[in-house]
Order: C-alpha cells, then structure tokens, then sequence
C-alpha cells in the first residue's frame, strides 16, 4: 500500500511525540508500535514497520545515553565540590555558595554571616600520633560541624585544619552565639584514636558581611576575627 506525505508527516509527528516522553524508564517495546503512535495495523507495511521501530529504537538509544551522560555530569560535579579529606565542600564550592548567599543579601536585604573555624593543637597531634591521626582529627571536626548545623548552613574546609560555615540569616549576636555553641560541641565530643580519647579545641571567628563586599574580604575579615580570638585565648592561658 502505497502511503501519501501527509501520512508520512504523521508518522514523523507521532515518532516525535514518542521521543518527548517523560517516562525515560519505560522500554519501547515493538509489540506495542501500533498502540503507541496510533496507526492502524492495516496500514504497517512492513518497510514502514521496520523503519518505525528502526526509529524508535534510536531515540530509546540516544535517550539512555542522555542520561548516563546527566548521570556522570552530576557525579563530576560532586566530586568537583568535595574536599579530598572530610565530608565537607571544599574551598571553591564554599566560596561560590558565599557569594550566592552575598548575592541573596544584597538583593533582599538580608543579614548572613560567616564562621572561621581553626582547630588548635593540630602539629601536637601529628607529631605525637602520626598524620593519619591528624586527618581523623579534621574528619571528626567536619562532622561534628555538619551534624550541629541548620540544612540551609553550609560547611566547607578551607585549608589545612581551618573550617568555615556560612549562616544565612543571621545577624552578628546569633553568629556569635552559633560559634560558642558549634565550639562546645567540638570540645564535648571526645575524638577517639586508636583507643585514646582526645579532647579537640578550636579558635573561632565570626563575620557578617553587608552589601558591596566580596566573597575573598569576607573570609579575610572572619579570618582576621578567629586569629584576635585565638590570640586572647592564649594570653588568658
């Protein structure tokens, strides 16, 4: 049977109402061709049929390797966002999530802040118990900071054994008193090494930025708050 162009078209439109599925896990299956793009099997020669499942069977294929391909984007991404060491973002990813919260602010009006964390002790611990327990060390600090924070704060490393963590919404007073509260954490917490208890402390500094600022003098100035603080620390000691 001979078959015309607006019929040709038609078969064109309904391949192209396959491929736009949403149901991206659902096979196409040959035995239901007919079904899905609506032709009466009268009018499937089989030329027609082999090139309609010829085409379907491409935008399946082509649909499956769309997703691998979001599936291993998604996967870089994180890994590209991850610190090499603890369970936290690390540098990079926490300085572009500051800026988008500094962004957030500056449109709405709205107070953020930022906490600079330094562990203390960190060269004793290394020195004394090897640089594996050094870095168990920083594990147990950026769990215990992730695990005492809202979803919406973010926690990064920033370098070496300083952490940060950003606290949307929140005025200075609060940032303070969310520092004391994530320090006593850190020191309530034992971290445990081989069977031996140690007890970490940490220095904090905090930092709430207002409109005109950027990301890179943020975290200088929160910096610059952790070392004053680490500084009278150790004159009250």
């Amino acid at each position: 049977m001979k078959i015309g162009d607006n019929r040709a078209l038609g078969y064109a439109r309904a391949i192209g109402r396959v491929a736009a599925r949403k149901s991206d896990r659902e096979p196409l299956a040959a035995a239901d061709s007919a079904t899905v793009l609506d032709i009466p099997e009268a009018e499937l020669t089989p030329k027609v049929r082999t090139a309609i499942m010829s085409l379907m069977a491409e935008v399946q294929r082509l649909r499956d390797e769309i997703q691998q391909s979001q599936r291993r984007i998604a996967y870089l991404e994180q890994l590209a966002d991850e610190d090499t060491l603890v369970p936290v973002v690390n540098r990079r990813a926490f300085v572009r999530e500051l800026s988008r919260v500094m962004s957030y602010g500056n449109r709405y009006n709205v107070s953020s802040s930022v906490l600079y964390f330094d562990v203390n002790g960190m060269k004793t611990i290394n020195d004394l118990h090897g640089h594996a327990a050094g870095d168990a060390a920083l594990t147990h600090v950026a769990r215990v900071l992730s695990e005492s924070v809202r979803e919406s704060d973010i926690v990064g490393r920033l370098g070496g054994d300083e952490f940060g963590v950003i606290l949307a919404h929140s005025d200075q007073p609060a940032a303070k008193e969310k520092a004391q509260a994530l320090t006593a954490s850190i020191e309530r917490t034992p971290f445990e090494w081989k069977g031996q208890r140690m007890r970490l402390q940490v220095s904090f500094g905090t930092y709430t930025f207002g409109p005109g600022e950027t990301a890179d003098a943020v975290l200088d100035a929160a910096d610059r708050a952790m070392y004053a603080h680490k500084q009278t620390a150790n004159g009250r000691a």
